[in-house]
């Protein structure tokens, strides 16, 4: 016989909270959490069911066709490939996405300092349909870190300033574990404690968290803030793998960005 398979503690809250994750299907919601294996990147679409709008979050190069392949065979309209920041372990799907889905527009914060055709900042709202994602600037894993908030509060995509039971490291691109203890203190853990937390990364197999299980739960955002600054100050942990590849980008005009402000 085979062993029971552990549920996520993050699924577990989603299921048991009534007003949040399984239920935004019945408002109208369609929600699609997909996976790149080589980076462990999560990819998030969200669609209005009714007006077919819909925006990609976190595109990877390699999984951009499965991706707009998906929104075809739904009979969705992709206004928008968003990313939460310049990654480093992989690049972007963005512009190929572009191509593949004409009209879609690329997204990105204007603080990253890559090209994109719409760059946004604190407060921005992308609306497809009825629905909108809010940007929240949560700097510190690089210095144009966004989250993405569902309007209703009851989901987040967080890059990788707050990760399931972790954070996105700050030794290089203008990270600051100073500025990121802020950010997420401030900007994430301000939401609501069932708010579903969605990471652009999980090495562990978990896919969902809440902001109340990572105010209480997560190991390092539980720390003092000089605590959480020594511990990652010395990680001393080797660089990605692609930091140092070409380009980030084309995610917008055809410019690149410099690999400098590639994450």
């Amino acid at each position: 016989m085979w062993p029971p398979r552990r549920c996520p503690p993050g699924l577990l809250a989603a299921l048991a909270s009534p007003r949040r994750g399984l239920a935004a299907q019945r408002r109208g919601l369609l929600f699609r959490q997909l996976f790149e294996s080589e980076s462990f990147t999560y990819t998030y679409l969200l669609a209005d069911a009714t007006t077919k709008e819909a925006v990609l979050i976190d595109p990877v190069l390699e999984t951009a066709k499965r991706d707009s392949t998906l929104v075809k065979q739904l009979g969705l309209n992709l206004l928008y490939a968003v990313n939460t920041h310049c990654h480093a372990d992989h690049i972007t799907g963005t512009g190929l996405l572009k191509n593949l889905l004409p009209g879609c527009r690329s997204v990105i914060a204007k603080a990253s300092g890559a090209s994109a055709d719409i760059l946004i900042q604190e407060g921005h709202l992308l609306k497809f349909g009825t629905f909108a994602l809010e940007a929240r600037a949560t700097p510190g894993h690089t210095d144009g870190c966004l989250t993405y908030v569902l309007n209703d509060k009851g989901m987040a995509f967080t890059g990788d300033a707050l990760l399931i039971r972790g954070c996105g490291r700050t030794d290089f691109q203008q990270g600051c574990p100073n500025t990121l203890y802020r950010s997420v203190h401030e900007k994430i853990f301000t939401l609501p404690g069932d708010c579903l937390i969605y990471p652009a990364h999980d090495y562990t197999g978990q896919t969902v968290s809440t902001v109340e299980e990572e105010r209480t739960l997560n190991p390092r955002l539980t720390l003092s803030r000089e605590a959480f600054v020594e511990l990652m100050n010395n990680l001393n942990l080797p660089k990605p793998k692609q930091i140092g590849e070409l380009p980030f980008p084309r995610l917008g005009r055809g410019t690149k960005a410099k690999v400098s402000s590639v994450f």
